[in-house]
């Protein structure tokens, strides 16, 4: 028998969750390891996605607040990672491609960007100040949200701002497949995310169609993910195509770098078109008929 009605899940317990399991991360150890930092800037963008679903419905103020202090926390935390990953990035390519790394062993920029980071044995007074700074934020995010009823949320008014979403990541796909560009791209990867973080509030609605949906859409921000990762490692190297100065191995190994990127991106766009397809419908995809929520 079909129920008339389901329940969705709740957006309060869902963001306090998430601030939780953020602080333990970072709480557990005096160091934050890789792992670490990856997972909360996961979870400061779930929070944040959440928030975006409910704004229509929250004071604005309180709001405002809430999204500057964990738009703050992903910022301060995203520094820490950035050379790890540029370093993990070239290390891969120069196992695949040794021949041309060896032509540029002379390359200050490339062997810096290689360097083998040194372990830390305690924390630089910058680090720490800034590791205090974020447990205080999330300290007081989960504080104001502790008081914050949200006994009241109205479930078809966070459908339509669901759908307000995808009519956004849609456009931006639309800007994508037109201009291609890495910024365009970018912003492609975190609307599509804020998309794919709030289709978790509505699961019930269609458990097996829903869960599909955010697989294909994970796999495609991960693969957006890795395109953005080799454009931000060709701005580190400081490359511009034009100078004259450049040795062939490097513009060898930037063509390389550009033939991944295309890799991935063959990957995106089957399931982007799928989903985000200029004149598709929420409901279409979402794959129910709405009765009562």
């Amino acid at each position: 028998m079909e129920l008339d009605y389901v329940k969705l899940k709740q957006i309060k317990p869902a963001i306090a969750a998430y601030i939780r399991e953020s602080r333990a991360l970072l709480n557990k150890s005096a160091i934050p390891d890789d792992r670490a930092v990856h997972d909360v800037r996961v979870l400061m963008k779930k929070s944040r996605a959440l928030l975006k679903l409910a704004a229509p419905q929250l004071d604005q103020a309180y709001h405002d607040r809430n999204m500057a202090d964990l738009r703050d926390v992903g910022k301060i935390i995203c520094s820490w990672r950035e050379a790890s990953v540029q370093r993990k990035t070239l290390k891969t390519l120069r196992k695949e491609y040794p021949d041309i790394f060896s032509q540029l062993h002379e390359n200050e920029v490339l062997s810096l960007l290689l360097e083998k980071q040194v372990p830390i044995a305690e924390l630089s007074d910058e680090i720490k100040a800034e590791l205090e700074h974020v447990d205080i934020l999330l300290n007081k995010t989960g504080y104001r949200l502790r008081f914050q009823s949200m006994n009241i949320i109205d479930p078809q008014t966070l459908l339509k701002e669901l759908e307000f979403t995808f009519i956004k990541v849609t456009d931006i796909y639309l800007s994508c497949r037109n201009n291609p560009k890495p910024e365009t791209m970018h912003k492609f990867r975190k609307k599509a995310k804020d998309f794919l973080y709030q289709l978790y509030i509505f699961r019930s609605l269609n458990q097996s169609v829903i869960k599909s949906l955010e697989k294909k859409l994970d796999s495609m921000t991960q693969n957006l993910g890795k395109f953005n990762d080799l454009d931000q490692t060709i701005k580190a190297l400081g490359y511009s195509y034009k100078e004259a100065s450049n040795l062939p191995a490097m513009d060898e190994l930037i063509v390389k770098i550009r033939e991944k990127q295309d890799r991935f991106l063959s990957k995106v766009w089957p399931s982007a078109y799928q989903i985000f397809c200029p004149g598709q419908k929420l409901v279409n995809v979402l794959g129910f008929k709405l009765l009562v929520i």
